[in-house]
């Protein structure tokens, strides 16, 4: 990058069907691979298909390369090509000749820095041109997201190529901040050791961390697991109802679409209600704090804040972080607007939005159909327009055309609404922040006609920690050879199994000294829990397919940042629907 160079980044995780098609598609002339194991895995297909002038080997031994593989590319460790950028630079320096022979340009902000191909839900990965005023943007905009300083400490786990992660780098690392890299298997053991001030990952790890039953039960015998459900479960009605009183409510953070403000004696009586309600509450929240909730935070190990992007959290876990005290600051962004374009900022921490937008950039919602913009608190398509925006996809002018306009506006693809500006009550410092409420492609449409936004319900079903994963699905799921009545929702469900036997014991449904549930009994504690957890959805879930292997990234059905493949899972268990719904 910093020679003029476009990288294409990817990670070894991937298929190397899809990793060759990356490289032939971006016309690269060079390979920078991980290790020998990983070479030797794609080497096969990938030296008969794809032109290479070099490859470059980050770690190991060249010799663990498989034999007569490379078909006469010649090979280098890191190693070798830092001391030959050492003997070439020293060669230029000490040599007029040999300057003469070379012609250097200025890297403008316009150019290329990189590709980066999207994971995507849906269809074949698009490769999206960011610049290096793309990325400059970033680096000298997101500190309004948080004051971190030289000498504060991260915590990142997402993979290094991703646009999210290597954005946060460019600025961490700008400020002084030191990085400390961890993985899903260490994470527990890294936040206990290193104890980071910030937090950087994607609403399921915050999720995972809100599940772990270390959080509840390792804390100190049953009397206090017993007091952490008390005053964190059930909604966390007691600290939980303290903490929207006060800071939701005084301080104008509660959020609403109402384009109406309250009056000025609606106002002054909500003010004077939440803070006898507050006052009424605040011995049990000090206790609370003292015995349970430094616990919990012990535990996790965040001792600022934690830095959420790559989808929205669920209202339930965010009550969660609320109640115990640790905030925690969603965001908004797109591999295409490099990513990030909006963000909580500290003193703007407004649950059930990602914030308002980032210097620069401007944001509108508009209907799907008309492309009319709408007022703020309607629901519509977002659209985004500023510097982080990408150039476009390579070699792909239909699908630019698609996302962005001859004006500069990048159709995101995301529905949601903007908050309206009040000048009193408890929304009054909610103005301008972004609701996000899912993705346009993923609505289903019944054969009703109706349509049916299934992020709501796939949030409230995950309040039930007998559901660790879940996909509801509909018309929209179908291809055109299903001809079954759909108007029903239905779901697909990866269980907790633990806590399902655990929650089988307590109800006995079965033995005490049980190993296992059997898939009948399974299905019939989850239809419970839906009910219970789902009733206040505008739908309700109809049959479901239990299945036993969480999705993943290996399986391909999770993205690299975690978020469910809803097409590849569909098409995986297709048969298991269709006899769903007969």
């Amino acid at each position: 990058m910093a020679t003029g160079a476009i990288n294409v980044v990817r990670g070894s995780r991937s298929a190397v069907k899809e990793l060759l098609h990356i490289y032939n598609h971006s016309e690269s002339v060079g390979l920078l691979i991980d290790n020998p194991e990983f070479f030797n895995r794609l080497a096969g297909k990938f030296c008969s298909n794809a032109s290479m002038r070099f490859i470059v080997l980050l770690w190991g031994e060249k010799s663990r390369l498989a034999n007569n593989e490379t078909l006469g590319v010649p090979v280098f460790s890191y190693k070798e090509m830092v001391k030959l950028g050492r003997e070439n630079r020293a060669a230029l320096i000490d040599s007029l000749d040999a300057r003469k022979g070379y012609r250097y340009e200025v890297i403008g902000s316009d150019d290329i820095a990189t590709l980066v191909y999207t994971s995507g839900t849906t269809g074949n990965p698009k490769g999206v041109m960011l610049s290096h005023k793309n990325l400059l943007h970033q680096i000298e905009n997101l500190g309004v997201l948080g004051p971190a300083k030289a000498g504060d400490r991260f915590l990142s786990m997402l993979p290094t190529w991703h646009t999210y992660e290597r954005a946060c780098e460019y600025f961490i690392f700008t400020r002084g901040i030191e990085q400390v890299y961890t993985t899903v298997r260490t994470l527990k053991d890294d936040l206990r050791n290193y104890k980071p001030d910030y937090m950087i990952s994607v609403p399921l790890v915050y999720e995972t961390l809100y599940r772990i039953a270390c959080i509840w039960r390792t804390l100190g015998g049953p009397y206090l697991d017993a007091h952490v459900r008390a005053c964190v479960g059930d909604e966390f009605r007691h600290s939980s109802y303290l903490g929207k009183m006060k800071s939701w409510v005084n301080m104008g953070l509660c959020l609403t679409r109402n384009p109406e403000e309250p009056s000025h004696i609606v106002s002054m009586f909500d003010y004077l209600w939440s803070k006898t309600i507050a006052t009424i509450l605040w011995p049990l929240h000090v206790l609370a704090t003292k015995f349970v909730y430094k616990k919990i935070r012990s535990a996790i190990g965040i001792q600022k804040t934690a830095k959420s992007g790559g989808g929205s959290l669920p209202t339930h876990i965010e009550k969660f972080y609320e109640a115990i005290g640790l905030e925690v600051q969603n965001g908004y962004g797109l591999t295409e607007t490099s990513p990030c374009i909006a963000g909580r900022r500290p003193y703007y921490n407004v649950l059930g939005s990602v914030g308002h937008p980032i210097p620069l950039t401007e944001f509108k919602v508009v209907d799907s159909e008309t492309g009319e913009i709408l007022p703020p608190g309607s629901k519509g398509i977002i659209k985004v327009r500023g510097p982080p925006v990408m150039k476009g996809y390579y070699k792909n002018p239909l699908a630019t055309r698609q996302a962005l306009d001859e004006d500069g506006w990048l159709n995101t693809g995301d529905i949601g609404w903007i908050a309206p500006h009040h000048s009193v009550g408890r929304s009054r410092r909610c103005g301008g922040v972004i609701v996000f409420e899912g993705r346009a492609k993923d609505t289903i449409v019944l054969s009703s006609g109706e349509n049916v936004e299934p992020l709501e319900i796939e949030e409230a079903a995950l309040r039930s920690t007998l559901i660790q994963q879940i996909v509801v699905i509909g018309q929209a799921s179908w291809t055109p050879s299903f001809h079954e009545d759909q108007r029903r929702l239905g779901a697909i469900i990866v269980p907790n199994k633990d806590e399902a036997l655990l929650a089988g014991k307590e109800a006995s449904v079965v033995d005490a000294d049980a190993v296992d549930l059997s898939k009948e009994q399974i299905s019939s504690m989850l239809y419970e829990e839906l009910r219970k957890w789902t009733s206040e959805c505008s739908f309700q879930i109809g049959p479901i397919l239990v299945v036993d292997e969480p999705f993943t990234i290996e399986s391909g059905l999770l993205t690299p940042t975690m978020k469910i493949r809803r097409d590849q899972v569909v098409a995986q268990y297709k048969e298991e629907i269709a006899n769903l719904y007969k």
